[in-house]
């Protein structure tokens, strides 16, 4: 969720677009240098799936997890994101 926030937020009209990558490439580096340690995070649904279809048993099994949770953020994102944005233009 914060991932999106971060790019949806940076490449906005009112943002300065020259500074989106920096932005953008930054969270995401932050993204793997907390979560990666502490859960072997993945970024990426596609991955976490390969990586599941290849582990089997246990992992297989939560791999619904890895699906649903960046879908249920990026709706949290818009809907965050469109309050705050509607705020802004007000």
């Amino acid at each position: 969720m914060f991932f999106l926030l971060v790019i949806i937020g940076a490449t906005d009209k009112f943002a300065n677009g020259k500074f989106a990558g920096i932005a953008i490439g930054l969270a995401l580096t932050l993204i793997h240098l907390i979560s990666i340690p502490i859960t072997n995070t993945s970024v990426n649904p596609a991955r976490s799936t390969s990586q599941a279809i290849f582990a089997g048993g246990e992992p297989l099994m939560q791999l619904w997890l890895f699906w649903l949770a960046p879908i249920l953020g990026a709706l949290a994102t818009g809907f965050i994101y469109k309050n705050v944005l509607q705020n802004h233009e007000n």
